[in-house]
C-alpha cells in the first residue's frame, strides 16, 4: 500500500485569479464553468490548488458541492489543498479525468489527504474510478486518515466503484481508520448488502473484528439506519448468518449483536438472530440484558418497534424483569403501554400496587387512560384463569414458545393471544 504524498508537493502553484473562479464555480455548483477551468487554463495538470480558509465563522453543516471548502468553527488557518484531478474526480466529470490523465497527471496525487481515487468513490462516480485504475491509480491507497477507496465506497451508488477495485486487486482485509474497520464493517454499517455479498466473495472474513471488537454482524446491528433501510439492513444481516457470522459474538463491552438490535427497537432483526441461536438472556458489562436495552428506548422509538421486540424476546425464552423493578419499567416506559402489557402478561402474577398511579405521569394517564385503569384495578385481583392456562403453557414451551405455538390446532386469536399479542386492557 501506499501512502499519502500530502508531503512531497510539487511547485505547480496557480494564480489567485484562477483559484478565486474556480472556487466560485465550485460553490455555485456550476458544472459546465468547473469543467473548463479545469480542461483549459489549469497551467499544469498536477498543480496543487489551495483554497482561502476566509470562511472560518461560516456554519459547518451547511449543504456546499463536493470539493467546495467547508467552513470551521475555529480560530486556527487551515489549509484546503487539492489537484485538478481530485476535483475533477470528486464531481465525477469523466471527460475532464480523461483529458488531465492523457496530459500524465499522477492519479495518486493526494496534496490535501485524499487522492483523486478516493474522491471518485466517495462520489459514486465509477467511470471516474475506473479511468484512475487504469491509468495505474493504486487501489490500496491510504489517505491520510488510514482509509483506502475500498473504505469510502460508502453509498449504494458506490457499488460499481467497489467492483472497480476489487478487479484491480484492492484488498478486502485491510483494516483502516480510527476504528480499524474493514470495507466489510463499512459495508456492514452502511447497510450495503450488495457490497458486504461482493467483498465476502472476494474473501472478506465474515467474523473478522475491528478495533472495538466489533463483528460486521455486530456493528451492522449497532448502527442506527432510517426506516426505510431496514430492509436493506435485514438483508444484509441475513447474508451474514447464512456466510457463518456467530450471532452472539461480543464486542469489547460483551454487548451481542442482539443487544444492539434491541436497542435499536428492531424486532425484525431480534427475530432473525434469535432464530439463529443468540442468547436472549445474555448480559453485557453493566448487567443489561436485550430486553433492558429494549425497555431503554421504548419511550422514545415510534411503535410498533419497542413492543414488537420485547415480545420477541419473551417468546424465545427472555427473563422477564424482575417483579419488584417492574415499577421502574412502568414509570420509564409509561408513554408505551402495549410495552408494560406485553411485559405484564409474561408473568403469572404480579402484585398490582395502588401505589403505581404516582409514577405515570398525568398527560401519559390521561392519553392511556382505559389501559392503567384496567392495570390498577388488578391491585386487589387474580389474574383470569385464561390467563394463568396462557402462562401455564408458555413456561411448557420454553424458549421454544414462538415455534410451538404455530404447531397448536388453535384458532389464529388464540395463537395470538399465547405470544402475548396485546388487546389494550389487561384481565
Amino acid at each position: 500500500m501506499t501512502m499519502s504524498n500530502s508531503d512531497r508537493l510539487p511547485d505547480y502553484p496557480l494564480h489567485s485569479d484562477l483559484v478565486r473562479r474556480l472556487k466560485s464555480a465550485l460553490d455555485a455548483r456550476d458544472e459546465e464553468r468547473v469543467s473548463h477551468l479545469i480542461c483549459t487554463e489549469v497551467g499544469h495538470v498536477d498543480a496543487v490548488i489551495e483554497l482561502d480558509n476566509d470562511d472560518w465563522m461560516k456554519d459547518p453543516a451547511a449543504q456546499l458541492p463536493v470539493g467546495a471548502l467547508v467552513g470551521l468553527w475555529t480560530l486556527e488557518y487551515k489549509r484546503e489543498l487539492t489537484t485538478p484531478l481530485c476535483i475533477a474526480s470528486a464531481r465525477g466529470h469523466t471527460a475532464c479525468v480523461r483529458h488531465l490523465l492523457s496530459r500524465g497527471a499522477d492519479p495518486d496525487a493526494s496534496p490535501g489527504g485524499q487522492g483523486a481515487l478516493h474522491e471518485a468513490c466517495v462520489g459514486g462516480h465509477t467511470a471516474c474510478a475506473q479511468l484512475l485504475l487504469q491509468h495505474g491509480a493504486d487501489p490500496d491507497l491510504l489517505s491520510a486518515e488510514g482509509l483506502t477507496p475500498l473504505h469510502l465506497c460508502r453509498t449504494t451508488a458506490s457499488l460499481g466503484c467497489a467492483q472497480a477495485l476489487l478487479e484491480h486487486g484492492a484488498s478486502v482485509h485491510c483494516a483502516g481508520g480510527a476504528g480499524g474497520d474493514t470495507p466489510l464493517h463499512v459495508a456492514a454499517q452502511r447497510g450495503l448488502d450488495e457490497h458486504a455479498c461482493l467483498y465476502l466473495g472476494c474473501g472478506a472474513r465474515v467474523d473478522t473484528r475491528n478495533g472495538r471488537g466489533e463483528t460486521p454482524l455486530s456493528a451492522a446491528c449497532g448502527a442506527a439506519r432510517r426506516p426505510d433501510e431496514h430492509a436493506r439492513r435485514l438483508r444484509l444481516c441475513a447474508l451474514l448468518l447464512r456466510r457463518g457470522a456467530a450471532a452472539d459474538a461480543r464486542d469489547e463491552d460483551e454487548r451481542s449483536p442482539l443487544h444492539k438490535a434491541c436497542g435499536h427497537a428492531c424486532p425484525g432483526l431480534a427475530r432473525l438472530l434469535l432464530r439463529h441461536g443468540a442468547d436472549a438472556g445474555a448480559l453485557d458489562y453493566g448487567g443489561a440484558s436485550p430486553l433492558a436495552r429494549a425497555l431503554q428506548t421504548a419511550a422514545c422509538a415510534p411503535e410498533p418497534g419497542p413492543q414488537r421486540t420485547v415480545q420477541e424476546l419473551l417468546n424465545h425464552g427472555s427473563p422477564a424483569v424482575w417483579p419488584d423493578a417492574f415499577p421502574k419499567v412502568l414509570k420509564t416506559c409509561a408513554p408505551a403501554p402495549r410495552v408494560i402489557e406485553t411485559l405484564f402478561n409474561a408473568y403469572p402474577q404480579l402484585r398490582v400496587s395502588e401505589s403505581w398511579r404516582e409514577v405515570i405521569p398525568e398527560e401519559v394517564f390521561q392519553m392511556h387512560q382505559a389501559f392503567y385503569q384496567s392495570l390498577l384495578a388488578l391491585a386487589h385481583t387474580p389474574r383470569c384463569l385464561q390467563h394463568l392456562c396462557r402462562c401455564a403453557i408458555r413456561k411448557l414451551f420454553g424458549k421454544k414458545c414462538f415455534h410451538l405455538v404455530s404447531l397448536l390446532p388453535l384458532p389464529k386469536s388464540l395463537q395470538n393471544y399465547l405470544l402475548l399479542e396485546p388487546e389494550g386492557l389487561l384481565h
